[in-house]
């Protein structure tokens, strides 16, 4: 929120973010509160500003977080793929929460094709593994989304993967949206089929 505000106000940016962050705090534990058992926060720009994100967005984090123990989980995304259409391979802003107290991080793998080997750079997190490619309008096939699973468990062991798509769904057609939804179970099913025969 500090990337998109207009500043009239603070001399001090960090300041600012603290401020935001003290914000989204009260708003996690109010939706706790409401009964929610996740509550996740959307950042993208922690990979889009990383030397910003280096300097404080890990210290505002932290402080969006204080208090709370319920289960939490940040994406880090790259961007709608209907306006943002080129996407690097890789993060430039992930190691980084290694440390932080959030549980669960969700990032995006289909349509950048990430290199999953950061994910090993991640210890103790769950990783919620994005693997529909939204800038595409055509479904995956069940095999193609469990390929783009079997790139991560070299990196990160099953138990701690929860799969996704890469970000949200709200710019595709509703039977594209569900077809791709639909192929994300099925091809979530034929690895759990796999991990389970071994």
């Amino acid at each position: 929120m500090s990337q998109q505000a207009q500043n009239d106000f603070y001399k001090d940016e960090q300041e600012m973010v603290l401020d935001y962050a003290a914000a989204v705090n009260a708003e996690i534990k109010d939706l706790f509160a409401a009964g929610a058992d996740i509550v996740q926060i959307d950042e993208p720009y922690m990979q889009a500003r990383p030397e910003k994100a280096r300097q404080y967005g890990l210290r505002g984090l932290d402080a969006a977080l204080a208090g709370v123990t319920r289960t939490t989980a940040i994406h880090i995304c790259f961007g709608y793929a209907a306006i943002i259409h080129v996407r690097p391979s890789g993060y430039s802003f992930l190691p980084e929460l290694a440390a932080s107290p959030v549980q669960q991080i969700s990032i995006e793998t289909a349509q950048s094709n990430l290199d999953c080997s950061v994910l090993q750079k991640l210890p103790g997190k769950m990783i919620i593994l994005g693997t529909l490619d939204l800038s595409d309008m055509a479904i995956e096939s069940p095999e193609t989304v469990a390929a783009r699973i079997r790139r991560a468990l070299p990196y990160v062991s099953a138990d701690r993967i929860v799969v996704a798509p890469d970000c949200g769904l709200k710019y595709l057609p509703r039977d594209v949206a569900f077809g791709k939804m639909r192929a994300m179970v099925d091809g979530a099913n034929i690895v759990r089929q796999e991990l389970k025969a071994r």
